[in-house]
C-alpha cells in the first residue's frame, strides 16, 4: 500500500548528509522546547497574577509552533519538496496514524483543538469527570492537573468530545469561592447577611473590588446562606474558604445565631 502512495520513491533520494542535517534540526528544536518548558513556568511563578497565566498559556502554543516548524524544516531536507512527494509522505502518515494510533491520533487532534479553542490553559482550575485541580501542563496528547491533595491526574484531550469540562477561572485570576452556612431559622436575616459580607470584606485575601454576595435560601430545616467572594490568587481558594468559614462561624456565634444541629440533606 505504501508503494501505491509513492513513499518508496519519495525517500529514495535520502542521503546520510541529509539525515545528519535533519537530526541536528530535531535536536535543536528539542532543546529549545525543553528550555521553554523549564524556564517559562519558573519565571511565571515569580510574576503571579494575570502575567503568570498568560506566560503559562504560551508554553503549549510555542511547543506546537516549534513542532510544526521542525516538520516544515525537516521534510524538505530529507525529501525533494515536490507536490507528488508531499502527497505521498503526508498520505502515508495519515494512513499510519489512522490504523495504528487511532486513539492517540484522536487525542492529538483534540490537543490541537484545545490550543485553538482554549477550553483550559495552564493555571486554570478545571473539573473533568469528577477530578478537580489546576492545569499544570498541556502536552500534545493530554493535560496534567494537580488536585488539592497534590495528586497529578492525566486527562487525555479527547475528553473534549464527550465530557463536560468546568473551568472556574477561564484564563483569568478571578475565581469565585462559595462558603455555605446552614443556620436555624430564628434570627435577623438582614443582620446575618451584613455580618457575612463584613467577614468577606475584612479578609486580607479578598479582592474587595470584585462582587461580594450573600444569597439566602429558606429551607424546611432553617436558613441556607451562601457567601460568594474572590480571593487574590486562585491557588489560595481553599485557605480562603477555610478562613471565611472559621471567621464567619465565630461571628455568628457571638450573635447567638445557631447552626442546624441535626444532619440534613442540603441542596
Amino acid at each position: 500500500m505504501m508503494d501505491d502512495l509513492g513513499v518508496k520513491e519519495a525517500f529514495a533520494s535520502i542521503t546520510g548528509q541529509a539525515l545528519l542535517k535533519a537530526l541536528l534540526v530535531i535536536v535543536i528544536a528539542s532543546l529549545v522546547t525543553v528550555v521553554i518548558q523549564k524556564v517559562f513556568p519558573r519565571f511565571a511563578e515569580k510574576l503571579g497574577g494575570k502575567p503568570r497565566l498568560y506566560l503559562l498559556a504560551s508554553v503549549p502554543l510555542l511547543r506546537l509552533l516549534i513542532i510544526l516548524g521542525t516538520i516544515v524544516a525537516v521534510v524538505p531536507i530529507l525529501v525533494e519538496p515536490s507536490f507528488e512527494n508531499m502527497v505521498a509522505i503526508f498520505g502515508a502518515l495519515a494512513l499510519a496514524l489512522g490504523f495504528a494510533f487511532k486513539d492517540y491520533a484522536n487525542s492529538l487532534i483534540a490537543g490541537i483543538v484545545t490550543l485553538y479553542e482554549m477550553p483550559y490553559r495552564p493555571g486554570d482550575w478545571i473539573e473533568v469527570d469528577g477530578q478537580y485541580g489546576e492545569v499544570r501542563a498541556i502536552d500534545a496528547r493530554a493535560a496534567e492537573i494537580v488536585t488539592p491533595d497534590d495528586t497529578v491526574v492525566i486527562i487525555p484531550h479527547n475528553k473534549l468530545w464527550n465530557s463536560l469540562i468546568a473551568n472556574d477561572n477561564d484564563g483569568t485570576d478571578n475565581l469565585m469561592c462559595v462558603v455555605d452556612f446552614h443556620l436555624e431559622a430564628n434570627h435577623d436575616v438582614g443582620q446575618v447577611r451584613e455580618l457575612l459580607r463584613d467577614v468577606a470584606f475584612t479578609s486580607p485575601r479578598t479582592k474587595t473590588w470584585q462582587p461580594v454576595v450573600v444569597i439566602v435560601f429558606n429551607k424546611p430545616w432553617g436558613m441556607h446562606y451562601r457567601l460568594k467572594a474572590y480571593p487574590f490568587d486562585p491557588k489560595e481558594q481553599f485557605q480562603f474558604i477555610s478562613e471565611l468559614t472559621a471567621r464567619g462561624s465565630t461571628e455568628l456565634a457571638r450573635q447567638n445565631v445557631r447552626f442546624v444541629s441535626a444532619p440534613v440533606a442540603v441542596n
